[in-house]
């Protein structure tokens, strides 16, 4: 077996000390495949809705869907007992909201939303090929590199959020500033969101190696499922930006 860092993921989500309180309960174990499932049955409850809002637009459905899965998601990171549950509701919600927000983008930006998904999907795939492969190894350097730069991206979210309030905001984060180092921004953050799907493939398989309980499936696939909706919403946002200093 091999030998595992002692954290895995910069997904604030997932970390390795969850496995360390979870294992205590195997009456039921935890394996790749059966989150595999989870994630897939997740998503699948993400599109449902997200078509709905995609097709019928609604300002609320998207906030309720916005403030409603972050609540869905702070109950699932403190009691991940209740994954099973709380991880469903999480991805109905956030299908509201991100139907919602494409569209937004859809509307703006004709045709891009396409070309994320395809962006979105074609990076999960590369880079579980490249983390099964033994291509990328998150070792420690690799793995303490992620998890600062995406402490330091919440920060200038959290940084930029606090001045929206006070009617500004980061202009370099804005989707209609095209200028070079907003979208440096933007591709830096597409890429170490990336990355996060690296440490996460090796969170899930660490908990199956150690025999994590059989609800940490839905907390694997809830992880996962954050990290490729925060990775969607970037490459939106770098997508718009590169579709204003085109035209």
């Amino acid at each position: 077996m091999r030998k595992h860092l002692s954290m895995r993921s910069g997904n604030p989500a997932l970390n390795a000390k969850i496995f360390t309180s979870a294992i205590q309960d195997r009456s039921e174990l935890m394996t790749i495949e059966g989150t595999v499932n989870k994630t897939a049955m997740s998503f699948l409850l993400l599109m449902v809705t997200a078509s709905y809002t995609w097709t019928n637009p609604s300002p609320g459905l998207m906030m309720i869907g916005i403030f409603g899965g972050l609540i869905m998601a702070i109950l699932t990171i403190f009691n991940k007992t209740w994954a099973p549950y709380t991880v469903s509701g999480y991805a109905l919600l956030e299908g509201l909201a991100l139907g919602g927000i494409s569209q937004i983008f859809e509307k703006e930006y004709p045709g891009i939303v396409g070309q994320a998904v395809f962006l979105t999907f074609g990076i999960l795939a590369a880079l579980l090929l490249a983390y099964k492969t033994h291509l990328i190894k998150p070792t420690e350097n690799f793995k303490l590199g992620v998890f600062a730069a995406t402490g330091g991206i919440a920060i200038m979210y959290l940084f930029s959020f606090i001045m929206s309030m006070f009617g500004t905001g980061m202009s370099i984060l804005n989707p209609n500033n095209t200028s070079l180092l907003s979208i440096g921004i933007s591709l830096f953050v597409v890429v170490i969101a990336s990355l996060n799907l690296v440490l996460d493939f090796d969170f899930i398989e660490e908990g199956a190696e150690k025999g994590a309980p059989k609800y940490m499936e839905w907390y694997g696939a809830f992880g996962l499922l954050v990290t490729l909706i925060w990775l969607y919403l970037e490459i939106l946002r770098l997508l718009a930006k590169l579709y204003f200093r085109r035209n």
